[in-house]
């Protein structure tokens, strides 16, 4: 009974799945810039507020005895939020640069997932059945939105390609993962995981063309605008996703 409950609390991986994340990254990143910089709090004291909201909303998360949308996208955007804010304190506020700052955070990110194998055996989504296994599952989501958002703003401001050219290699990079999930028998949670890390940057990036002005090579909604925009769409998926949920139980 037990591992069941633990095994609905983590959504389904379906094309639904990968929507909702790539618009709760890409929030992540707007509502975090307009936190840090619009508003001007500042990446450290941001990184703080965001962390605190990423704590109480993962500690409902794990004391949940099921799937709950709304709770389990909350924890998502609180991650991507602190990620933002956490990446941009690394690489901007520290000096570290964003081509560090992204070894520093692979590392990391890294040590976490096999520190999960070791300990769990498996890094599969779908079958977490205890709740060092929901913390290992958490910890990677963190530093993997945080990677992310170092390695979109690497591939926006460093690599010469834009915000726009950003997002079509990283989409590109995305398209080769599903064509190797559908083709290959490379394993679904290896291409799993790179997916996940690589919406990240994708949401950074599009975050990014979203916000930044014309002449910087963006659309100009600046972060507040972008943010509603965002945050209407999540929350319409959300309520699709609970609407889609009740009808099933009543099956």
């Amino acid at each position: 009974m037990i591992q069941t409950m633990r095994r609905n609390k983590i959504p389904e991986v379906t094309l639904l799945f990968w929507i909702m994340k790539i618009c709760a990254t890409t929030l992540g990143e707007t509502a975090g810039d307009l936190l840090s910089m619009t508003l001007n709090v500042g990446y450290a004291i941001s990184s703080v507020i965001l962390i605190s909201v990423f704590v109480i909303a993962l500690g409902g998360q794990l004391l949940s005895k099921r799937y709950i949308p709304v709770l389990y996208w909350a924890v998502i955007l609180a991650t991507s939020t602190a990620g933002t804010t956490m990446s941009d304190y690394m690489d901007r506020t520290l000096g570290l640069g964003y081509a560090v700052g992204s070894l520093i955070l692979v590392a990391i990110l890294i040590t976490v997932l096999c520190f999960w194998y070791y300990s769990e055996k498996s890094l599969s989504v779908s079958t977490i059945e205890t709740f060092k296994g929901e913390m290992f599952y958490w910890t990677a989501i963190l530093f993997s939105n945080t990677l992310g958002t170092a390695l979109g703003d690497f591939l926006a401001d460093n690599s010469g390609l834009g915000f726009a050219g950003g997002a079509i290699l990283i989409s590109s990079i995305l398209a080769l993962v599903v064509l190797t999930h559908y083709f290959t028998k490379i394993s679904s949670i290896a291409l799993f995981w790179i997916a996940f890390v690589l919406t990240r940057p994708f949401g950074a990036t599009f975050g990014d063309l979203l916000t930044k002005t014309s002449e910087k090579g963006g659309l100009g909604f600046g972060t507040k605008g972008s943010s509603l925009i965002l945050f209407a769409i999540l929350a319409a998926l959300i309520v699709y996703e609970m609407n889609r949920k009740k009808i099933e139980s009543k099956q």
